[in-house]
Parts: structure tokens; sequence; C-alpha cells
């Protein structure tokens, strides 16, 4: 009975927590025991439901949590990641940033800049990369002026080319009897080509150009003994040959004396008989002597004695500053005869020099010029409207520099080139010859063989002699580097004996030089031993062989020795001794001059032995002779 009452309440408790539930089916079913949800069943189905209620709760709960955590856990995973990353980035552009600054300090000491002003921060400034292209450097093209690649082109071959002197047009009367008088009566085609242009260019008289122009600069290329002096010495006589006042029109430079003097020789067997004055001035006589030659001093003041000088450049430059009355205001024509060494002297600024005596202003207030001259400038109407008289200059040299650098220290004005070509005759296919030119940097005489001999250095006064014994050589003209190489094979050739030798060298007075040479052209010296002195414009006349003693350096030196004979259409034989380590360089300087037609001419050492003794004797009195010279200049 107490249970039945003790549960009896807690039954009223679980009725009493149900009734809300229960209450709305008893409002929409009516009344009774299971409707209420009193029955025993009832209970337990509900008590059921909500223990699955709650558990599928507890369960979704758990769900969620779980859920959560794992969710929570995924997102401290990628933070910490994340975080790994940022840091590991931040580090490296930590350290890349001191190395740019590193480097930024570096290069602001090895270049700091030119400014004095400093300019602070700006260090984490990165450096701009410039882009580097993979492109070659462009290739500088030569180019030529016109005048300089389309020259007028003259014949090289003389014989078969020489034109008879009364074919020229222009040339006067009396200067082709002169020429007959002389034993010219066919010109060599560059005379036949220069001369006329030169006389055209002063057809109006030597006071103004022609038109009343300026007249264009002449350049001469052509091979030595071509006859280029007489290109230059036959139209200035016949310009000059009506001048009335007597005035310095025409000077020719050239580098040695003796070109000088052969230049000088010339004119004068031109001008005789026709009142025109030359003077030489080349530092042979004493300066004051030359002053006496050059002008002559008057009440009415400084008068000039020369029509035509020529003259060396040093002696030249020092009369245009210390002789008194020297004038070359009226100067007409400037010759510049071998001008690339004269180019290559420019350090001696003589031609600068004579072009500013040209035209200098008069300082006399009193003077009365029918002509006033001023320098050239641009061509326009203003400068035209009155005459003056022009220079004009004109270039000769077998070795013209074709270097545009060069020539345009020689100021010249619409210059007009005459070169040589080479003449060959090419078979076709179809058996015709046509005859081909072809223009090469270097020319030589039509006449001239050329040989080369590989040698040892101590058989080359050997080799030298066994040419003149042996071979029975004559009229050999003998080249070497320096006089003092000359003197000692002179020395030795004549201890050795047999041979007629002299030597030719800035070491002698004038005096003896002009003696060698005449002798050597009368055939009384067989063997001349000369340095480059005689290696520039000389004609030296029967030379029949050229041997280089000692292989020239530059190919332009190579020209002029080799064309010392084979001159005027003769023939001629040119030979080289060349020791066996300069063989290689020597060929390659002759190919790249366009010069391929040599040819090697070996010596066998058995041709040597008979000549071993008799040297070995001479080397001995050389050695003796070379000791004495030495005790007299020390006395």
């Amino acid at each position: 009975m107490q249970k039945s009452a003790m549960a009896a309440p807690r039954g009223r408790t679980e009725m009493t927590s149900a009734q809300p539930e229960g209450g709305k089916g008893e409002q929409s079913g009516g009344a009774g025991p299971e409707a209420a949800g009193l029955s025993p069943g009832g209970e337990e189905k509900r008590r059921r439901q909500r223990e699955s209620e709650k558990q599928s709760c507890e369960n979704r709960s758990n769900l969620k949590s779980k859920s959560s955590k794992r969710k929570k856990g995924d997102e401290e995973t990628e933070g910490s990641e994340k975080r790994k990353k940022e840091n590991s980035e931040g580090a490296e552009e930590d350290q890349s940033t001191k190395e740019e600054l590193s480097l930024a300090a570096s290069e602001e000491k090895a270049n700091p800049p030119a400014s004095s002003l400093v300019v602070l921060g700006d260090y984490d400034r990165k450096p701009v990369n410039t882009l580097l292209f993979s492109f070659p450097p462009p290739q500088v093209q030569p180019f030529l002026p016109q005048w300089l690649a389309q020259p007028k082109l003259v014949q090289k071959r003389i014989k078969d080319n020489l034109i008879p002197i009364g074919d020229v047009p222009g040339i006067h009367p009396w200067l082709l009897k002169k020429l007959q008088m002389n034993g010219i009566e066919s010109f060599f085609p560059v005379q036949a080509e220069v001369i006329p242009a030169i006389l055209q260019s002063a057809s109006n008289g030597y006071l103004m150009g022609r038109g009343g122009y300026r007249p264009r600069d002449i350049c001469v290329s052509a091979p030595t003994g071509s006859g280029k002096t007489l290109s230059f010495v036959i139209p200035i006589v016949q310009v000059l040959l009506n001048r009335v006042v007597c005035q310095v029109r025409a000077l020719v430079v050239l580098p040695t004396k003796e070109l000088a003097q052969q230049v000088s020789k010339v004119f004068n067997i031109y001008t005789d008989g026709t009142g025109l004055k030359v003077v030489l001035i080349t530092g042979q006589k004493s300066f004051a002597k030359e002053q006496e030659m050059l002008v002559q001093k008057k009440v009415t003041g400084y008068c000039s004695l020369a029509d035509i000088i020529v003259a060396t450049p040093g002696r030249l430059t020092d009369h245009i500053s210390q002789t008194p009355g020297f004038s070359l205001m009226q100067l007409r024509f400037l010759i510049v005869d071998e001008a690339d060494r004269m180019i290559d002297d420019m350090h001696q600024n003589c031609l600068n020099q004579i072009v500013k005596a040209a035209f200098q202003v008069e300082n006399d207030s009193g003077s009365n010029m029918l002509f006033q001259r001023t320098k050239p400038g641009p061509i326009t109407a203003a400068s035209s409207c009155y005459p003056q008289i022009p220079l004009q200059k004109l270039l000769f040299s077998a070795t013209l520099t074709q270097d545009p650098e060069k020539l345009q220290q020689l100021d010249l004005f619409q210059p007009r080139l005459f070169t040589s070509v080479y003449s060959e005759k090419k078979t076709l296919g179809d058996g015709t010859e046509t005859e081909q030119d072809t223009n090469k940097k270097y020319t030589l005489p039509e006449g001239l063989s050329q040989c080369y001999v590989p040698c040892d250095l101590n058989s080359k006064p050997l080799l030298l002699l066994h040419f003149m014994l042996t071979m029975k050589f004559s009229r050999v003209l003998c080249f070497t580097n320096s006089r003092e190489a000359s003197h000692r094979l002179f020395l030795l050739v004549q201890a050795f004996g047999g041979v007629t030798v002299a030597e030719f060298s800035s070491r002698l007075p004038p005096n003896e030089r002009r003696r060698t040479m005449k002798e050597f052209e009368q055939g009384k010296i067989q063997l001349l031993i000369s340095t480059d002195a005689t290696a520039r414009g000389i004609d030296i006349k029967g030379v029949n062989y050229v041997i280089n003693y000692d292989a020239p350096q530059f190919i332009r030196t190579y020209i002029h020795r080799v064309g010392r004979t084979a001159r005027a259409g003769e023939v001629g034989v040119a030979f080289s001794l060349v020791l066996r380590i300069q063989e290689r360089r020597f060929l390659r300087m002759l190919k790249d001059a366009g010069i391929q037609d040599v040819k090697k001419n070996p010596v066998k050492g058995n041709s040597l032995k008979p000549l071993v003794q008799q040297y070995e004797e001479a080397l001995c009195k050389l050695e003796k002779t070379v000791k004495n010279e030495r005790a007299q200049k020390r006395a």
C-alpha cells in the first residue's frame, strides 16, 4: 500500500509534465483514458520517444563539435604553413635587399658621382635591368669620296701608249721646239693627260681661274719613271711665259735635297731664254746667300727675284718667317712632289704655313693691289663679285694615299685624281681577247721583274758578292735600312776587292754625293750602296739592278726602291734578300698591295763556298777599319 501510494504522486507528476502535449490532443480528439495519455503503453512509448530524441540531439551536438574541431585544426594548419611561407619570403627579400644595398654601395665607391652634391636616401631603389640585345655591332662600310672612287684612269703601259707631242692640244709652239731639242718626241700617258688638264685650268691666265672661278686641285698617282716631273714643268712654264712683274707664282716643295736639285734642273732647261727665274733653296748655300737670291731691297721697298721656287720644307719655312720682303701673296701654283711623304711629315706644319703666307693681309697701307686676295670660302654671289688670284694645288706621288683623313689635311678643292691602271688582256670563251682594267693600290713599271732570295743573316754579304762577281751584275743600286749598315757593307765589299763600289748617304757632303752619282751614271761605279735617300723620285740613269740588301718594312719603301730601275719604259730587275723569319710577312705585305708577280729565287749554298775564305779575310780587315774609325772620332 505504501509503494502504490508512493507511485501515485510520481505518476501524477509525469502526467502533469506531459499535459501540454496531451491537452492539445484532448482539445482536438475528445476525452478518454488513452486519448489523455493515461494508459501505461502510451507512457512507455512517449518515454522511448523522448530518449531517442534526446540521443539524437546528443549525436547531433557531438557531430557539430567534432566538425568544428576538425575545421579549426585545418585552419590552424593552413595558418601555420602560410606563416612559414611568409617568413621564408620575408627572409629572402631581406637577403636580396642587403645584397642590392651592398652592390649599390660598392658601385658608388668605384664610380663616384661627377657632381659635388650628395644625394641622401634612395638606397632601397632597385637597379633597372637594361635589356641587352644580342645583335652584332654595326659594321662600318668603307666609303671613298667620288674623286677617289672614280678617278681618271691613265694607262700604265708606256711603250704601247706613247703620244706624239704635237697631238697634245694647247702646248705653246716654243715649248714644242724645246721638247724636240731635248730629244722628246712623244709624251708618256700620264703626261698626255695631266698637261692639258693644268693648261685648261689656267686658260684665262694666271691672274684668275677659268670663268673667274677657283680651279680644281689635281692629284696624280703614277709609277716611278712615268714622267710626273715633266707633267707639271711644261704647263707651269707656259702659263708664266707672259708674266710682266717678277713675283713668286709657282712653288715646288720636295722632301729631299737631291730630288729638289733634279726638279730645279728640269725647270732651268725649259725656262732658258724665257726670262723666268728659278731659285733653288735647300740649305746647300748659306741662309744670307739664299736671301739675296730671293728678294732685293730698293728705295720703294722689296722686290722679288724669283718666279719659280724649288725648295725643301725646312729651309722654306725658315725663309717664310725670317726673310724680310719674301712674299707668297702672288702664288698661283703649289706643287707637292712625293706628296705621301709630305703628308706623313705634316708635323713640320710646312704646308699650313705656305697657305697662311699666301693669304696674308698686306701690311703696307700705301700698297695698291689690283687684285686683293682673301682666303677662299663657300662660293656665293658676294664672294664671286670680284676676281682674285687663285691658289691651285698639284699633288704628285707614286704611292699617293687614299686615306680621306690624311688627304683632308691638304684642304683640297674639288680635286681630280689621275691614276695608272693595269691593262690586262683576258681571253674569253669564244677565243677573242678583251682588255680589262683592274685598279690596284700601287702600280710598278711595266718592264720590272721582281725576285726574292730567302737567306740567313750570315749569308747576305756572300749573296751580294755572288751577284757581283759570279753573276756579273753591273750598275747595281743596293739599298740598306740605315747609314751605319750602308757604311759597313761598303767597307766590307771594298775590303773583299774585285768590285768598284761607292756609298751614297747623308754621311757624305753634297759635293761628294753629286760626284758619286755622276760617276755611277757614267758607268764608272758597278755597285752603289745607298740608304733610302736615293729611293724617292731621283732619276738615276742606267740602273740595271736594284738589290734590297735589307728587306723594306713598308710597302711604300719597296715601291720607291724598286722603281729606281725599269724607268721610262726600260727593263730592270729587283732582288730582295729576305730572312727566312721575314719571308711570311714580306710576302703578305706584297699581297696586300696587289703585287703578286714576285718570284722566289733561292741560291744554293754550294755557289757561295768559293767566296767563303776570301770573305773571312775581308771580315778581319773590316774589324780593323772600324776600330780605326772609332779611334779617329774619339781623337
